[in-house]
């Protein structure tokens, strides 16, 4: 019975036994009727066929069409290319200019020609991102947002880690003279330690500190870890205004030392906790709303 075109792996070696059969004598109609193939297909096999007789297969023709019939022209092809040249713009911007001058193509044409040419940035290694739903911040420790400052030129940096919960607002930091997955780790754990809850869901953004080693690490700690998704500022924003406050009112207060910042920032930080009322919890503060929670 004949067989799929290209989804029967052993059509090949199949298509060569026919062959076989008209070598030894044997009709291309008498070859049809005896495997139920067409006398045009075995004829055509038969030309195809490598003039070796060790060859065991005839191999499957692709069936993907060699142009498209709505393709481009050279002509369209060329103009793209020339204002990517002369512009060094990505596609959405192409597309702006050659529309002013009376061009119209779309965005992801434009991107299909740069790629087929190799002119753009895009790369198959990119790395994909796939972000699990955003935990409920119903409890402490449900979701905890991690972060790192960046202070100072890059040749004379100070980095400061810092975290909060969103629940209660409750905050730790640390300063540092670099970061890397291990210090990020060491940051967390301590930050357990003082923490009066327990860590469930922490979430940073796509920083190298927080790479795929680090979110291993967590997970055997027996914390989920996620990063913000990209282009959704909102996602780690209860850190970023912490980030911001911290600066405001202890960093750019005293001087600019690791030495200077070991000891002002966990005085900064137990009045934050302690004793700094906030807007966005009715003006208590994080400790107040950790009293009212019982503990497990």
């Amino acid at each position: 019975m004949p067989m799929p075109y290209s989804s029967n792996e052993k059509l090949p070696y199949v298509r060569m036994e026919v062959v076989r059969l008209v070598r030894k004598g044997w009709s291309t109609v008498k070859v049809a009727q005896h495997t139920g193939f067409s006398q045009s297909a075995i004829v055509k096999w038969v030309q195809r066929a490598p003039d070796d007789f060790r060859a065991q297969t005839i191999p499957t023709r692709s069936s993907r069409p060699l142009h498209h019939p709505r393709e481009f022209g050279s002509d369209m092809i060329q103009t793209v290319l020339a204002y990517r040249r002369k512009y060094e713009r990505g596609a959405l911007a192409l597309q702006y200019f050659l529309k002013k001058d009376g061009v119209d193509i779309s965005a992801s044409s434009i991107k299909r020609i740069l790629r087929s040419h190799e002119m753009s940035r895009w790369s198959r290694w990119k790395k994909r991102h796939t972000y699990p739903p955003r935990p409920l911040a119903d409890a402490p420790g449900a979701l905890v947002e991690l972060d790192t400052i960046h202070h100072g030129p890059y040749d004379d940096r100070l980095y400061v880690y810092t975290l909060i919960d969103v629940h209660s607002r409750w905050a730790y930091a640390a300063p540092c003279l670099r970061i890397n997955t291990h210090r990020s780790l060491q940051f967390v754990e301590d930050a357990r330690l003082r923490a009066p809850f327990t860590f469930r869901t922490v979430q940073s953004d796509h920083g190298s500190e927080f790479s795929k080693w680090f979110t291993k690490h967590m997970v055997h700690l027996g914390m989920a870890h996620r990063h913000s998704r990209i282009r959704t500022p909102n996602d780690n924003a209860h850190l970023e205004r912490f980030n911001r406050t911290i600066q405001e009112e202890c960093l750019d207060r005293v001087s600019r030392s690791l030495r200077i910042w070991r000891k002002e920032i966990p005085e900064y930080l137990h009045w934050y906790n302690h004793e700094r009322p906030h807007m966005g919890l009715d003006m208590k503060t994080p400790e107040d709303i950790l009293k009212t929670i019982p503990r497990s």
